[in-house]
């Protein structure tokens, strides 16, 4: 990989989604002093969602600033009630681009963030929403998902982007405090950590770019786990070159889906990804939401990034990349685990022995819708400087 971009002082967490995210979100507001910033693509106010709210109610009322940025679209149940609420408590709450109500509307382009930033000093970003299905709640486990915690000085460039987003040009009455914060804070680790973004309309591909570079400097191994895997024409060049180089890929995909058309076109490229010769596994305990990757037990990158066109070409992304040799070791070690204990492998043999012809074509419709649907939403007419 190329070392591009990194700060040096960090310290990085990997999160499991489900209660360890959310009492470590707790955590987070609770012990904020000066700013809460989150960016949400799914904000519901169900039981998960509104013990959140409270906790914000609460920062606010301590002079906490929140300030919380929720997509216009995939946000849409939030309630005119809670909303209220949190305006009553001094929460600053905007919708990113409300459905044909905004200056600049895109089609496609949503604010698909799941980001945490508190104080300058702590984040976490990942690919968790607000929402029961993310959380473990009496008798259903949460879906499957990862976030990254981060504490250092690569958390300062996550508190930029929630300005960028919310608006350039405001002045924030916390900010000198925040800053002398950060100045006093001893440096929290020695990780290499930097900020990927996506957002073609203001000519960012970042992510995308990380992605690709793993595939093509990868000497070894890459594990990729990712919840809606349709990698366009030039990511299935650079895995098939990288397998043609002796890299052993595997690929964790979702034996459950929460949008099962998608699910089948994605089943459409079982027979080429094998036929390269890389390794499918599906994981069956819930609906699989992860996006990351390990490459070489050296290059770890979490985020809101699935491998498809939505994300390359359209959404608004985010993810952490981590170059530490101890940390994607371990991260390597835990995908592992999950291949072992909660997945099921697919072989060509089991493929080819499932039930055929017309299955077959009802994948081959289901890919061909999805690609179809996928050029009408990422279509725009310019980018923006």
């Amino acid at each position: 990989m190329k070392n591009e971009g990194y700060s040096n002082q960090n310290q990085v967490m990997l999160i499991k989604g489900g209660r360890d995210y959310f009492d470590r979100l707790h955590q987070m507001i609770r012990e904020a002093r000066y700013c809460i910033w989150l960016q949400f693509y799914i904000f519901m106010d169900d039981e998960t969602g509104l013990a959140v709210v409270d906790l914000l109610i609460q920062a606010a009322r301590r002079q906490v600033a929140v300030y919380l940025l929720a997509d216009g679209y995939a946000s849409q149940r939030l309630s005119n009630a809670t909303i209220s609420a949190l305006q009553n408590a001094g929460v600053q709450f905007k919708w990113f681009e409300p459905l044909f109500k905004s200056r600049k509307f895109y089609f496609g382009r949503r604010m698909h963030h799941k980001l945490v930033v508190t104080d300058g000093l702590y984040a976490m970003a990942g690919g968790i929403n607000i929402s029961n299905r993310y959380n473990d709640m009496p008798g259903t486990a949460a879906w499957m998902d990862m976030a990254l915690y981060c504490e250092g000085s690569e958390v300062q460039k996550m508190l930029q982007v929630c300005q960028q987003l919310w608006g350039r040009d405001q002045i924030y009455n916390w900010q000198d405090q925040v800053n002398q914060l950060i100045q006093k804070k001893s440096a929290a680790g020695v990780q290499q950590v930097r900020v990927r973004r996506n957002d073609w309309v203001k000519r960012k591909n970042q992510v995308t770019r990380s992605y690709l570079s793993m595939l093509l400097y990868a000497r070894e191994e890459i594990i990729i786990m990712c919840s809606y895997f349709l990698p366009g024409r030039v990511f299935r060049r650079e895995i098939a070159n990288a397998i043609k180089r002796g890299v052993k890929i595997r690929l964790i995909l979702a034996g459950h889906s929460d949008v099962m058309v998608a699910k089948h076109a994605e089943r459409f490229l079982y027979h080429w990804l094998l036929k390269k010769g890389a390794f499918i596994y599906e994981y069956q305990p819930t609906i699989l939401h992860a996006k990351m990757a390990v490459c070489d037990a050296a290059f770890v990158t979490v985020g809101s990034y699935n491998v498809n066109n939505i994300s390359a070409y359209a959404s608004l992304e985010l993810n952490l990349d981590v170059e530490d040799n101890h940390f994607a070791s371990q991260t390597k070690k835990r995908l592992e685990e999950i291949i072992s204990t909660d997945c099921k492998e697919v072989t060509e043999h089991n493929w080819q022995a499932r039930p055929g012809f017309f299955l077959w074509i009802w994948q081959r419709l289901c890919y061909v819708f999805i690609k179809t649907l996928l050029r009408l939403i990422t279509f725009y007419f310019k980018q923006e400087e």
